[in-house]
């Protein structure tokens, strides 16, 4: 009897919808997971700094509709109604990129992203249009300010305003490059903005459709990764080249004095910590409001950086999320049983650990988690994400941090209620890894209602091992069959020649 044939690769949109990789990336789109959502997002200031006609477009294209709401805003307080209406957008959940955990469900921008714009308007943005410092407006300004608006409100509302781009640019290679069977059209609404009526209208577009719901393609030149180009971390980090860039020399030793003399004395050593610097700059910034301006010009003097750093981001996110990926699951195929596990939820995911943790550590499997720098993963979002995406394939239901009330687990294994397993990543790196090993799983498990848990943990050099085998070794889990170590470290592994 032959044995079973392993399963089709599916993950990415070529696989799903039979394209070349390489034609998908002369098109300049992004080669999406529609498995779980990928770390990447539009900036708005690529738009901005672009010289593409259609981009510059799209950008004052935004700055029209924010006119249009800081007018209304203006005008008193708005109805519930009309803050839905104008203020409030779903996530634009079929582009499979942003900030979701498990398959490509957001929570989009509700009440709270919409009183935030809409107080912004009314005190921020007073000047929106008209700014005499800065080249052009920018909505990124908005999360200077409010600690509730962050990159992904800011990603979520420009990808909602240039949706109509997005549509027909996926339109467009679809009926080129996927099969007629694989297109659907779809009307889809809040397309584009009618100001005559001030209503959002609806639009059909034939575009490549998958299960229950069609799917969009994104440029690449517009993602990035980790933060807007206008960001409230840059301008903290950066305050003294942002005064620098300050042509009034008067309001540059306003600056820095005020700086100075908002930082609580310390020892000559020691320096200002960085919680004192945070609390400096933002005295700055309530005492002199135009240093927001100046921040955001010194961005746009430096807005050839911004194109640089996407360009890095989405490289390495390609290396990162797509190619070592799809080189982990190649040899998962081809070397090991990962794709033909039975028995209970908890055998299976054990024996899928097992698999993943001898190609990591025999089989050069250890690269998945590095990228051209040459530096490990440091956050374990991402070494979930990698996990999830090696299980394209399983009878089992996958659910990525499940919440039942006393926080969310990193992945919850079942098949109905009866069986069902719990796996939790760390990386060793964590440092609250011991009270996590001690209490997170037991209170997961209680809360799931299910006594099959394992505990993955992932280190990168023999200082992060000792580290996990003391911390082990104190809470009586040296021989756990549950608590499952894999050695990532890149120094240790043998020859390629050998590892087969």
């Amino acid at each position: 009897m032959s044995p079973p044939r392993p399963p089709k690769l599916r993950i990415y949109f070529s696989d799903y919808f039979d394209v070349d990789p390489a034609v998908l990336r002369a098109y300049g789109a992004f080669n999406v997971s529609l498995i779980n959502d990928l770390p990447l997002f539009v900036d708005p200031f690529l738009l901005f700094h672009s010289g593409r006609p259609e981009y510059s477009q799209l950008h004052q294209d935004i700055l029209q509709y924010l006119r249009f709401l800081r007018d209304k805003s203006e005008q008193g307080t708005l109805s519930a109604g009309s803050l839905q209406a104008w203020f409030m957008f779903p996530e634009v959940r079929q582009t499979w990129l942003g900030f979701s955990r498990l398959g490509n469900a957001g929570s989009g921008l509700g009440p709270k992203f919409a009183r935030g714009l809409y107080r912004s308007l009314n005190t921020l943005f007073t000047d929106f249009g008209e700014e005499p410092i800065s080249k052009s407006s920018h909505l990124e300004k908005l999360c200077l300010i409010d600690d509730g608006v962050g990159r992904d409100n800011i990603s979520d509302f420009t990808t909602n305003l240039i949706k109509s781009y997005l549509l027909e640019y996926t339109q467009a290679f679809a009926r080129t490059h996927v099969a007629e069977s694989s297109r659907r059209v779809v009307m889809v609404p809040k397309v584009s903005f009618n100001y005559a009526t001030e209503t959002w209208q609806s639009a059909a577009f034939e575009v490549p459709f998958l299960g229950t719901d069609y799917v969009i393609l994104t440029p690449r030149d517009l993602l990035t990764k980790d933060e807007t180009w206008i960001n409230r971390q840059d301008l903290l980090n950066d305050f003294h080249d942002i005064v620098a860039s300050v042509p009034d020399a008067q309001l540059r030793a306003q600056l820095n004095n005020y700086f100075a003399s908002q930082l609580p004395p310390r020892e000559p050593k020691k320096g200002p910590s960085a919680g004192d610097r945070r609390s400096a700059v933002g005295a700055v910034i309530q005492a002199f409001p135009s240093f927001l301006d100046h921040y955001i010009r010194y961005k746009e003097d430096n807005g050839d950086r911004a194109e640089t750093v996407s360009r890095q981001h989405v490289g390495e996110s390609e290396d990162r999320y797509v190619l070592n990926v799809l080189q982990l699951v190649q040899q998962l195929q081809n070397e090991t049983s990962f794709y033909e596990t039975h028995g209970t939820t908890l055998d299976e995911a054990r024996q899928r650990v097992m698999f993943l943790k001898d190609v990591i550590e025999n089989k050069d499997g250890y690269r998945i988690f590095f990228v051209g720098n040459g530096k490990p993963i440091r956050r374990e979002t991402d070494l979930h994400i990698l996990f999830r995406l090696t299980w394209f394939a399983t009878a089992s239901d996958v659910n990525r941090e499940v919440n039942n009330g006393r926080g969310p687990v990193d992945f919850k294994v079942s098949r109905g209620a009866a069986d069902m397993s719990l796996v939790e990543f760390k990386l060793a790196s964590n440092s609250k890894l011991e009270v996590n090993l001690a209490h997170q799983v037991e209170i997961y498990q209680r809360a799931n209602n299910t006594t099959q848990s394992l505990k993955v943990i992932v280190y990168f050099s023999y200082e992060e091992r000792e580290k996990v085998e003391k911390i082990l070794k104190r809470l009586n889990y040296e021989h756990d069959p549950n608590v499952v170590l894999i050695d990532a470290r890149p120094d240790n592994k043998p020859s390629g020649s050998k590892a087969r």
